[in-house]
C-alpha cells in the first residue's frame, strides 16, 4: 500500500478527534461559557450541521481542481475551524468555529477516497479506503480520550489548539506524499458532470444504505451509556474504557471489511448489515451481565464499521464518471444517519420501551439497510440484464443473413 495513505489516514485522524472530543468536553465547555449543558450540546449539532451542508457543497465548488490541492485546502480549513474554536470568546461564536470546523469533514474523506483508490490496483481498492478511515476508528480509541484528557487538565481550549497541529501535520504530509500526478487527477466533467452522477437512482440508493445501516448504529450508541450503568450495572467510571472497546471493534470491522469488500463487495455489505441486525437484536439480553455487555459493544463496532469501505466503494462505482460529489454526499449521508438514528433510539426510549429499546429500533432500521441494499442489487441485475439483452440485439441486427440456395 502507497506510503501517501498514511497522510491520508492523518488527517481521518485529526477529523476524527475533533468530530467525538465534544462529547466528553461539554461540562467543561459549559462551565466556562456558562452556558446549560443542552446549551452546549447545539456544538455537536453545529458540527454535524456544517458536515452535511459541506461535504457536497465543497466537492462541487472543488470539482475542476486538482484532488492533491482540493484535499491541501481542505485541511487548511480545518485547521482555521480548530483554532477559532480554541480563541471564541463565547458560546455563539464557538457555535459557528464549530461549524466552520464541519465543513471540510465530508468533503475531505469523499476525495481521499477517491485518491485512495486510484493509487492502488483495482483488487486493493476496499483496502485503500479502509486504511484512510483507520484514522477515524483509531481516533475514538486514542485520540478523543488522550484530547479529553488534555481539555480536562489543560483547558478545553488546548484540546483544540492540538488538535490544530494535528491538521498542520496532515497538510505537511498530504504535501510530501500525496503523488504530484494528482496535481491533475479532477474528474474532467467539472461541476455538471458531478451533479449528473447524483442524478443516478442507484447512487440514491446506495446512500439510503448508508443512512439505514449506520442509523442503525447510532440509535443504539447515542444511548449506549445509559444501557451499560442501568442495564449491564456498569459504574459511569468505566464507560470510558468500553468506548475505547467499541473503537477497538471499530477499527477490526473496518480492515475487516476493506479486505473482504476486495473479494467479494456485494457479499460483505449483506453480511455486515445481517450482522448488525443479528447485533442489535441480541441487545437485551447481552446487556443482562457485565462480560457480556462488554462483548456487545465490542461487537457493535465490529458489525457496523465492517459495511464502512463497501458502502464507500459503491457510491463511487454507481458514480465512476465523476465520483467524488457522490462520495462526499456519502459522508452527508453518515452525519444524516447520526442525527436520524440518535432521534429514533431516543423515541424509543421515550415511549417506555426499556433502556435497551434503542438497540431494538436500530435493528429495525437495519433490516430497512437491507431492503435497500436488496432493492439496489435488484436494480443492477435488472440494469444488467437489460443491457445484456441490448446488445445481443445489436450483434444480431449486424451479422450479414446467410445467403439462401435456391432449390431446383
Amino acid at each position: 500500500m502507497p506510503l501517501a495513505l498514511l497522510a491520508l489516514a492523518v488527517g481521518a485522524f485529526g477529523i476524527g478527534t475533533t468530530e467525538f472530543v465534544m462529547m466528553g468536553l461539554l461540562p467543561d465547555v459549559a462551565a466556562d461559557l456558562r452556558v446549560s449543558i443542552p446549551g452546549a450540546g447545539h456544538l455537536v449539532s453545529a458540527y454535524a450541521l456544517g458536515v452535511v451542508i459541506g461535504a457536497p457543497l465543497l466537492a462541487a465548488v472543488t470539482a475542476r481542481m486538482s484532488r492533491r490541492t482540493v484535499l491541501i485546502a481542505l485541511m487548511a480549513l480545518f485547521v482555521a475551524g480548530n483554532a477559532l474554536s480554541a480563541f471564541a470568546p463565547d458560546h455563539h461564536w464557538l457555535l459557528a468555529a464549530r461549524f466552520v470546523s464541519g465543513l471540510p469533514h465530508g468533503a475531505f474523506f469523499g476525495v481521499g477516497a477517491v485518491v485512495a483508490t486510484t493509487m492502488v490496483s483495482p483488487d486493493r481498492k476496499a483496502r485503500s479506503v479502509s486504511l484512510m478511515f483507520l484514522g477515524l476508528t483509531v481516533a475514538n480509541i486514542v485520540g478523543v480520550p488522550v484530547a479529553t484528557l488534555v481539555g480536562q487538565h489543560l483547558g478545553w481550549r488546548a484540546t483544540f489548539l492540538g488538535v490544530s497541529a494535528i491538521g498542520v501535520a496532515a497538510i505537511a504530509s498530504l504535501a510530501r506524499l500525496l503523488p504530484r500526478d494528482h496535481e491533475h487527477a479532477a474528474a474532467a466533467a467539472g461541476l455538471r458532470g458531478e451533479l449528473a452522477a447524483l442524478r443516478s437512482l442507484p447512487v440514491w440508493l446506495a446512500l439510503g444504505t448508508t443512512v439505514a445501516g449506520f442509523g442503525a448504529l447510532f440509535a443504539a450508541y447515542s444511548y449506549i451509556t445509559p444501557m451499560l450503568t442501568d442495564s449491564a450495572g456498569y459504574a459511569a467510571t468505566s464507560v470510558t474504557l468500553l468506548l475505547a472497546l467499541f473503537g477497538v471493534g471499530a477499527t477490526a470491522g473496518n480492515l475487516l471489511g476493506g479486505r473482504l469488500a476486495d473479494h467479494a463487495m456485494r457479499g460483505t455489505l449483506f453480511g455486515g448489515l445481517t450482522a448488525l441486525v443479528v447485533t442489535l437484536a441480541l441487545f437485551p439480553v447481552l446487556m443482562g451481565t457485565p462480560w457480556t455487555a462488554a462483548v456487545a459493544v465490542v461487537l457493535l463496532g465490529v458489525a457496523a464499521f465492517v459495511t464502512g469501505s463497501p458502502l464507500q466503494l459503491v457510491v463511487m462505482e454507481k458514480a465512476s464518471a465523476a465520483p467524488s460529489l457522490a462520495s462526499s454526499a456519502n459522508q452527508a449521508a453518515f452525519n444524516l444517519a447520526n442525527a436520524g438514528g440518535a432521534w429514533i433510539g431516543g423515541l424509543a426510549l421515550a415511549a417506555g420501551y426499556g433502556v435497551t429499546s434503542p438497540a431494538l429500533a436500530g435493528a429495525g432500521l437495519a433490516v430497512l439497510g437491507l431492503a435497500v441494499a436488496a432493492t439496489a442489487y435488484a436494480v443492477d441485475r435488472r440494469r444488467a440484464a437489460a443491457s445484456r439483452t441490448a446488445r445481443e440485439r445489436l450483434v444480431a441486427s449486424h451479422v450479414p443473413q446467410q445467403a439462401q440456395t435456391p432449390v431446383r
